[in-house]
């Protein structure tokens, strides 16, 4: 579970977040409204500085949050940023089926004092702008996919045209390395933490720059629940006498997705991890579940780099 420390004095407010519009409540039965831009934020702020032991609780939604989220810590002020799965599930359980900004609002506050989320940690500058950076670079490596797929079945008319797509999407994509590759070497905190975790044969630059971006976490807390925060803890599936095999689910897409193809890469190139992966497969497990743990022994690795300044791989 994500849970955060318990906290019986917190004041829980609830905010639902769109592109326009921001409604907050914080006693569950008065809800207001204020507009998402920076003049609309400093009027939240002032309705919520005066509150003591104040926890925000709001959706992650797709980026429409970022901002206030940002203002929100850089106020002190804590925020829970959740999944919005979890929410429309604990609705689900109220038997509340309705939805609108204002039930939203009260629906967050009620799942924040009930299940007390995770603290979102703030994040600094330079991380905000490579996580932007890093998802500038996975909109280009898709859209290159994708035109290199239509390109194997274009007529001689599209041919042309989607082969100047394609070297200007490869030019567009080196460039986006070059840029984080230069942001991070820039930023004294992001090189350090970078040069640690590329200790790891097999956490290339892009695991490197994904994990510095996304997992603001990372080697401050214990690898379980890291692996629960990315997705690729298994988790139990019982009933009765019935022992179903275990799964993974949730977490965060974008890392896990890279986490994959570095495990991939590392159980070719990295010789313990190589030797870990093959141990699983002789003793029967199937290879996408051999290749999940060497994605969790990665992370577990990775975590200690960060935490334990002393801690040395073995070679």
């Amino acid at each position: 579970m994500e849970t955060t420390t318990p906290a019986p004095e917190a004041t829980y407010a609830g905010l639902d977040i769109a592109k326009d519009r921001l409604d907050y409540t914080v006693d569950g039965v008065r809800c207001d409204h204020v507009p998402n831009t920076a003049a609309g934020h400093e009027r939240l702020l002032a309705a919520l500085r005066s509150l003591r032991h104040l926890r925000v609780v709001c959706e992650a939604t797709g980026g429409y949050e970022r901002a206030i989220v940002a203002a929100l810590l850089l106020a002190k002020i804590e925020v829970c940023v959740v999944n919005p799965g979890r929410v429309r599930a604990f609705a689900l359980a109220e038997g509340l089926l309705a939805k609108t900004d204002r039930l939203d609002a009260q629906l967050l506050r009620r799942f924040g004092q009930r299940v007390q989320p995770r603290l979102h940690l703030p994040m600094d500058a330079a991380a905000i702008t490579l996580r932007e950076l890093l998802d500038y670079r996975r909109q280009v490596s898709e859209q290159l996919v994708a035109v290199r797929n239509r390109l194997e079945l274009a007529g001689p008319v599209l041919r042309p045209r989607l082969e100047g797509q394609v070297e200007f999407l490869q030019k567009e994509l080196a460039e986006s390395d070059r840029l984080i590759a230069e942001h991070i070497d820039h930023d004294g905190t992001l090189r350090r933490k970078a040069a640690r975790l590329r200790e790891l044969q097999g956490a290339g630059p892009v695991l490197t720059a994904t994990l510095l971006a996304h997992v603001p976490e990372l080697g401050e807390i214990e690898s379980p629940q890291l692996s629960a925060l990315i997705g690729v803890a298994p988790f139990a599936h019982d009933s009765g006498r019935r022992h179903r095999a275990r799964h993974v689910r949730g977490g965060r897409a974008v890392v896990r997705h890279v986490l994959y193809m570095a495990a991939v890469a590392a159980t070719r190139h990295n010789p313990v991890l190589a030797a870990f992966y093959a141990r699983l497969v002789a003793a029967g497990k199937p290879k996408p579940v051999a290749l999940v743990a060497v994605m969790r022994k990665m992370l577990h690795v990775l975590n200690r780099l960060l935490a334990d300044p002393d801690f040395v791989l073995v070679r």
